[in-house]
């Protein structure tokens, strides 16, 4: 399929170049998966003021969204090249806080989630190029997956937007998947 050239302000988001079809389902993953959370928990935003909901639902549709688009050869080869644009994107990344803070529920569960989530980030972020970087990432996105439902009284609708950060932030961006670390698989011991 046809590459796009993405407009600078929007490469960290979808890399240099980028399909239509990457795009659309990128948004469209999104999009849907948001508004299928706001239609089965309409609760999320009761008693909220307009903006606090609206805001909250960006931040959810940027989480989601980011699931996708760092699965992307473009996105992920983009920050392969750019070091420090990765680090600074993996400390910025305090999105399922302010969510939490702007629903006013799971706050003590978003700020550990959200510390672990970081931490893991920066450790499999330090092992980029080396043959063990997908495997620590799959192991830390495993103890994530595997501890956090069991977490009590966790909203539904938090706990598919904590995860789905995790996998974002953790795995998803975190883990070069097409560049240096790709190539050299079987090169290290």
């Amino acid at each position: 399929m046809k590459q796009l050239r993405i407009p600078s302000f929007l490469h960290d988001v979808f890399g240099e170049k980028q399909s239509l079809g990457s795009i659309l389902t990128i948004l469209l993953f999104g999009v849907l998966l948001t508004s299928t959370l706001y239609l089965v928990f309409p609760e999320l935003t009761d008693n909220l003021p307009v903006w606090r909901s609206a805001l909250a639902l960006l931040l959810i549709f940027d989480i989601f969204s980011g699931c996708i688009a760092n699965f992307s050869d473009s996105t992920s080869n983009f920050y392969a090249a750019r070091k420090t644009n990765r680090i600074v994107f993996i400390a910025i990344h305090f999105h399922i806080v302010l969510v939490a803070f702007l629903l006013n529920t799971d706050i003590g569960y978003s700020i550990g989630i959200w510390a672990y989530t970081i931490l893991g980030a920066f450790i499999v972020n330090a092992l980029i190029g080396r043959h063990s970087q997908l495997f620590v990432a799959g192991f830390l996105l495993s103890i994530g997956l595997g501890c956090i439902p069991m977490l009590p009284d966790m909203k539904p609708y938090m706990l598919i937007t904590c995860l789905l950060f995790m996998l974002k932030v953790l795995f998803s961006f975190s883990v070069d998947h097409y560049g240096k670390t790709m190539s050299n698989i079987g090169d290290e011991p």
